[in-house]
């Protein structure tokens, strides 16, 4: 059993509420970093609005997680985002103000990783607008002799069925470049040199959540006709890193009248990028 670098006391402790102001331009910036061609203007064009993708969430969310990860004492530079949850209970204004608070929910071990979930509040005023628990992986801080993370109850994938929709969509090389402006400047996603320090030698990968938010795109468009206020909740499991410029695939069934599985594949690879993946849609 090794030391624990993590500081185990910070589990439970709510921090600090942090301030994020945002514009139009910051959520039409979220939207190209997802991927928002021009054929979905209500998201790009501040004379629609614009409509907000409702996975905008993980961004006024970002900062307070990163203060809190840097609190834990594990080494940012070896952090790999592992999964993610949003539940959406208003949707996002075209700008305003919102706070944040965030927490440790758990630190738990899986012998080479230490997974923490970070679990955070999203408030414009009084009105909570969205909730998310990300699970972020500290490379090289497991085998502390921590319990192993709860397992989650996604609905699978129905192997022996076809999806109900598949859709496809290259990405760009310039696309983590793009997605980074939403608040998320890791090297990892930036700098050749930095990537292949940290175990990367084919270059910067593409943030884990911006496959998410291609992901959202493509589960709004296959199942909710493009409108993207039909999805209530979402949860997707990184599995596998993306490069920029990889085509990313979402195929999705719907397993119930409000529930759909999804899985995201690169197509080059024919491997599954994304899966334990779901979205709850809106009566």
């Amino acid at each position: 059993m090794r030391a624990m670098a993590l500081d185990l006391s910070l589990v439970g402790k709510p921090q600090e509420a942090e301030s994020f102001s945002y514009t139009w331009k910051d959520v039409v910036a979220y939207a190209l970093g997802i991927g928002a061609k021009r054929e979905e203007l209500d998201y790009l064009y501040e004379g629609k609005g614009p409509k907000v993708y409702p996975s905008f969430a993980v961004v006024p969310k970002f900062p307070p997680m990163l203060t809190l990860l840097g609190k834990s004492g594990g080494n940012l530079a070896m952090v790999v985002h592992g999964g993610e949850r949003v539940t959406i209970h208003r949707p996002f204004a075209p700008s305003g103000t919102l706070r944040t608070v965030a927490r440790i929910k758990g630190i738990y071990d899986m012998r080479k990783l230490a997974v923490v979930h970070v679990e955070t509040e999203t408030k414009d005023g009084a009105d909570l607008v969205a909730t998310t628990i990300s699970s972020i992986f500290f490379r090289g801080e497991g085998g502390f002799g921590g319990d192993v993370p709860p397992k989650e109850d996604a609905p699978k994938v129905p192997k022996e069925t076809p999806p109900d929709f598949s859709i496809e969509e290259a990405t760009s090389k310039e696309q983590a470049l793009l997605y980074r402006l939403s608040g998320d400047p890791n090297p990892l996603h930036a700098d050749p040199e930095f990537a292949a320090k940290v175990g990367f030698p084919q270059g910067p990968i593409l943030h884990g959540l911006c496959t998410f938010g291609h992901m959202v795109r493509h589960a709004a468009k296959g199942a909710c006709g493009g409108d993207a206020s039909k999805l209530a909740a979402f949860e997707a499991q990184f599995r596998r890193p993306v490069w920029p410029g990889d085509t990313l695939v979402t195929e999705g069934w719907k397993v119930a009248p409000d529930k759909l599985a999804l899985q995201v594949k690169v197509k080059e690879r024919d491997e599954i990028v994304i899966a334990g993946a779901w979205a709850a849609l809106r009566a």
